[in-house]
């Protein structure tokens, strides 16, 4: 049972509409993970690490890493050493702080980056094919003034 059979048609609708989103972005991101076990025997942690080091070429410090992630850095340190092992990515030392490195992918890195992210954009794309193009440009549209109604603080009452 998804999250959505929970609500009931008593229920207002947007908490219903809410429960929507939340199992649409559960079925996704199954369909994601399952591929990206599958095709490239690799997790959505790796490929989101290895996503935000193909943006920075240059590479970034761990504790950055672990902002942009929003995970702990001993979530971030784990993967990263997996994937030193692997030759993916690679550490290196930080001028003037003996104490901390960037990390930055390898160019095999980069290409095993790229061949995922190609995948991972035709699964969303897949995800989506059930929608035409205005039907799209619509959701879009609407998802973005809840996020921006969502980024407005709330106001709280005072007795």
């Amino acid at each position: 049972m998804d999250l959505e059979a929970r609500a009931h048609s008593e229920h207002p609708d947007e908490l219903r509409l809410w429960l929507r989103l939340l199992t649409c972005t559960q079925l996704v991101e199954k369909q994601v993970r399952n591929g990206l076990r599958e095709q490239f025997a690799t997790t959505l942690p790796r490929f989101d690490l290895m996503s935000q080091l193909e943006r920075v070429p240059d590479g970034m410090k761990m504790n950055e890493l672990s902002r942009r992630m929003m995970v702990t850095g001993g979530n971030v340190t784990g993967i990263t050493d997996q994937l030193v092992t692997e030759g993916l990515v690679e550490r290196v030392d930080v001028a003037n702080d003996r104490r901390a490195w960037r990390v930055r992918l390898t160019a095999r890195g980069r290409k095993q980056f790229n061949d995922m992210a190609q995948q991972h954009e035709a699964w969303i794309v897949e995800a989506f094919a059930g929608l035409n193009t205005k039907e799209i440009a619509q959701l879009h549209k609407l998802l973005g003034k809840v996020k921006q109604h969502a980024n407005t603080p709330i106001p709280t009452e005072t007795a």
